[in-house]
């Protein structure tokens, strides 16, 4: 039988040398198999374990639950966020009011790419919007986590070396393992009929897709922000507001940048 992956988080209540050695004895005499430990918060433990069975858990859970020096937080199977957690020593950011919605700073470069790597593991149509100033590393972490996941990245729109608007794709660009960059303010500001034409196409592909500036292209497309399955937003520090109007004339005020048209 195929052992499961669990995912353990503990506060500590009575800080004493050798906790954690207990507990890892414990985890030891149950049969339990420890995958990563790390701190995730302050005065927080996260653990990846593998059990045999389900009974392995409760007894687990039982025990914990008598300790004085811990109080268990979670005990489930992992999610994203709590392998991350583990893997980075933090836990990412959600929006309190909406859960699609994660936060990053930009000293967070690392973990954000790796969070979006796994998202664009998943197989299947992805629409994924991505929200930040300008040269904030938005596009650089695409392109980086899909180096990440093993995807081959494809510009729609893009200001990345100068305004790169596409009008068609060659035929196997087609491709459901393809990710899909689109700049909605590009798109917006620049694109004719036959680049929203290959937009929508590119929606219908059961593949990954990521618009940067989500907003302005909801503004002006048949599509919403509830099409979207994930929001990203990056910031220089936590503080920052991002202000669309900004960004429109950042990205338009030099009169010497030129642009492509495929």
């Amino acid at each position: 039988m195929n052992k499961t992956e669990w995912y353990l988080e503990y506060e500590i209540q009575k800080n004493r040398p050798g906790l954690l050695g207990d507990i890892s004895s414990l985890l030891g005499m149950l049969s339990i198999n420890i995958v990563t430990i790390n701190g995730v918060d302050e005065g927080r433990r996260g653990l990846l374990i593998l059990a045999q069975d389900y009974e392995q858990i409760e007894r687990l859970e039982s025990i914990l639950k008598t300790m004085d020096t811990i109080k268990i937080i979670k005990l489930r199977e992992p999610k994203l966020r709590d392998r991350l957690a583990v893997r980075h020593g933090r836990y990412i950011q959600r929006d309190a009011d909406d859960k699609k919605t994660f936060r990053f700073v930009r000293d967070e470069l690392g973990l954000l790419v790796d969070f979006m790597a796994e998202l664009f593991k998943q197989e299947g149509h992805k629409l994924i919007g991505i929200r930040g100033m300008p040269r904030v590393g938005k596009t650089e972490s695409i392109v980086a986590s899909s180096v990440c996941a093993n995807k081959r990245w494809l510009f729609v729109s893009s200001t990345l070396l100068k305004q790169t608007v596409r009008n068609q794709l060659i035929e196997d660009e087609y491709n459901e393992n393809n990710l899909f960059i689109i700049d909605g303010i590009v798109s917006t500001r620049r694109a004719n009929e036959r680049h929203w034409q290959l937009v929508r196409e590119i929606m219908r592909l059961p593949a990954v897709k990521v618009v940067e500036h989500p907003d302005v292209f909801v503004q002006n497309t048949e599509y919403t922000l509830d099409d979207f399955d994930y929001f990203i937003e990056l910031r220089n520090d936590p503080e920052e507001e991002i202000k669309y109007d900004v960004v429109r004339n950042t990205m338009f005020s030099d009169s010497d940048f030129g642009g492509f048209d495929f």
